[in-house]
């Protein structure tokens, strides 16, 4: 923690908590704002559901790889010059999107996107820390999560309507004034969390040293996979959203919003409750809460799609249940890994980023157009993700019980 953390901020915390959520509102705002517009961007390109598909892939891979470095280049160079230059990339990377003339030319500036929407997300977990001491960064961290849950319930709102109005190419310079304004408002307001005596060397064999201290630890790992693999047993829905929803589902592309608001409401309940019990219950009782919660939805969904067909009436709501037991969770896990190493708090947070967004990718590159087409699969496989991050979890207990047995009342 920042010595001088009480000089940086002065305002109201939940301010700097909505500064930070607006900074991580870019990774979903590129992905729910052109959902809705798929078919449109498909058929003007002349592009095959698979290659659409592949502007998701690439976009969430440029995100992982960039994760790698987000973090220690934050630890060297400080928060601020990192947040400021993702930005900026982004920006421009959107503009790219939009003056795209095929699908080779989307792929390759989604990509971009993806290397550089990382930074806000990665940082902002890093400036949390650096601001505040456990508990009231679990609470900071729970508002940052029930403000970011807005963003990405406008943004296929947005999206269904730029698309139906002004055609494809308006969502992406949408994003692109997103990101102008984004910018200003950091340059402005975003302060430097990190301290000169706290900065690590930018040279190799350091930071190599580094991400082999992290990516040797078997408790960091077992935190990243148990944190990250289970949020894609609700992110291959969003990913399936244009057949989920328009296919099994009959929704039009502006009734989306439906899909996103409940699920986004699920998100931002957990985190809720997340912050409400920061201090008063011991983290991995916390945890042990989120995980029992997704079990069990996770298997009612999936009987629900064996013995009927999916509906709009019932089938939006398993996940939205989901959501709220993933958001329940993740900010505690969050800080675990984030204090296992404090003076390497934003190469942690680079590490498990890049564990959840490898994760993000492989869903969709490989698995969902595999089981998008199929109700029951797509409830299969999203039990299968969260069943990964369960086991991950009940070994990291059972191996190193005295983790997260600590209430914080700091």
């Amino acid at each position: 923690m920042n010595p001088d953390a009480d000089q940086l901020w002065r305002a109201p915390r939940w301010t700097l908590a909505v500064l930070l959520a607006v900074l991580g509102m870019l990774g979903p705002f590129s992905i729910d704002t052109y959902i809705p517009g798929f078919s449109g961007i498909a058929q003007s390109l002349g592009a095959s559901p698979v290659q659409m598909q592949q502007t998701l892939s690439a976009y969430l891979f440029g995100f992982a790889f960039m994760n790698l470095f987000h973090g220690a280049l934050a630890d060297s160079f400080g928060r601020r010059p990192v947040v400021l230059w993702g930005i900026a990339m982004f920006t421009l990377a959107s503009a790219g999107c939009a003056l795209s003339q095929s699908i080779g030319q989307l792929v390759f500036f989604r990509a971009l996107q993806g290397l550089s929407t990382g930074a806000g997300v990665v940082v902002s977990r890093a400036v949390i820390r650096d601001m505040y001491p456990p508990a009231k960064a679990q609470q900071v961290m729970s508002q940052v999560t029930i403000y970011f849950g807005v963003a990405p319930a406008i943004a296929p709102i947005v999206g269904g309507w730029l698309f139906v109005h002004l055609g494809w190419h308006s969502i992406f310079w949408f994003l692109t004034a997103v990101g102008m304004v984004l910018w200003g408002t950091n340059y402005r307001l975003l302060p430097e969390t990190l301290a000169h005596k706290d900065r690590q060397s930018f040279k190799v064999r350091h930071l190599m040293r580094g991400y082999w201290q992290l990516g040797s630890n078997p408790r960091f790992l077992l935190l990243a996979l148990a944190s990250g693999v289970p949020f894609n047993g609700m992110f291959l829905y969003v990913l399936s959203a244009p057949v989920f929803l328009g296919e099994h589902l009959a929704l039009q592309p502006t009734q989306f919003f439906w899909f996103f608001l409940l699920t986004i409401s699920g998100i931002m309940s957990g985190a809720w409750f997340s912050g409400r019990l920061a201090g008063k219950i011991a983290p991995k009782q916390q945890i042990r809460h989120g995980f029992v919660i997704m079990l069990a939805t996770s298997l009612v969904n999936l009987a629900a799609n064996l013995v009927f067909t999916a509906h709009v009436s019932w089938a939006l709501f398993p996940i939205a249940v989901f959501a709220f037991g993933w958001a329940l969770m993740v900010p505690v896990i969050t800080l675990l890994v984030l204090d296992l190493y404090p003076e390497r708090r934003g190469m942690a947070s680079s590490l498990q980023a890049f564990i959840g967004s490898t994760a993000n990718g492989m869903v969709a590159g490989v698995i969902a157009p595999l089981v998008m087409h199929s109700a029951p699969a797509l409830a299969t496989v999203s039990l299968v993700m969260m069943c990964i991050g369960l086991v991950a979890w009940l070994y990291l207990h059972h191996r190193w019980p005295e983790i997260g047995r600590t209430v914080s009342r700091e």
